[in-house]
């Protein structure tokens, strides 16, 4: 499946304050679920050769956590694909980032709790969320190596969130405690080697492992990414 965002619109940016510098946010727009959405980030990281420019940049490049990455966009097509069976559910998106998933999941009527250790990258999904009029989400600064929550949830999102082993431990604590019965947990990824390794050790568990492949951006530089959808042993 193949998805192109728009190009950023001509707006007047607004600004996002760090100890590091002052930033504009850009917009990116998309068509999901019958409408437009606006995404506001520091960087559209869509291509390989867009990741490699800004992993390669100065120690004081922006913040990973509020840059528009391809798996974000690929799991908020496939969240939007999902429709009515969202209705309700409770969902928990980790790492939200710009929080692009989880304000689709919300928009078709989940009850929504987008979580993020970094303020910054709160402050901008929370911006996101009230831009595109979105309500029922609940927004918390969350660490995967101190997590609290002992809620269950229909719904696990994710996206590049697996590319770290030191967060694999972490990562499956919460998919085995915070995961209601006959839940899912739908990761996306562009193929990282170290995400795979995870996935085939759920696999190896008795996880469900199902694979879908979505291709993010224009024509000659578009970026696959998969989106896996997890489901515990029985």
């Amino acid at each position: 499946m193949n998805t192109s965002p728009s190009k950023p619109a001509q707006t007047k940016p607004e600004r996002l304050s760090t100890t590091v510098g002052d930033f504009p946010l850009q917009e990116y727009r998309l068509r999901l679920a019958g409408r437009e959405w606006v995404a506001l980030h520091t960087d559209a990281i869509l291509t390989h050769a867009d990741e490699a420019r800004f992993l390669n940049v100065s120690a004081d490049r922006l913040p990973y956590g509020v840059v528009l990455w391809p798996a974000a966009v690929a799991l908020a097509h496939e969240v939007a694909a999902r429709g009515d069976a969202l209705r309700e559910a409770r969902v928990l998106e980790l790492g939200a980032g710009t929080g692009l998933p989880g304000i689709v999941a919300a928009s078709l009527g989940a009850r929504v709790v987008q979580t993020d250790r970094q303020a910054l990258a709160m402050s901008v999904c929370r911006r996101n969320g009230e831009r595109n009029g979105v309500g029922r989400i609940e927004y918390r600064l969350a660490d995967w190596a101190a997590w609290a929550d002992v809620d269950r949830y229909d719904l696990i999102l994710g996206s590049d969130i697996l590319y770290a082993d030191a967060q694999h431990p972490h990562l499956r604590r919460i998919f085995e405690g915070n995961l209601a019965a006959g839940g899912t947990v739908l990761l996306s990824d562009p193929f990282r080697a170290d995400s795979l390794r995870l996935l085939e050790a759920l696999e190896a568990g008795g996880w469900g492992l199902a694979l879908t492949k979505w291709t993010v951006g224009e024509e000659t530089t578009a970026r696959s990414v998969g989106v896996f959808e997890l489901t515990p042993p029985s």
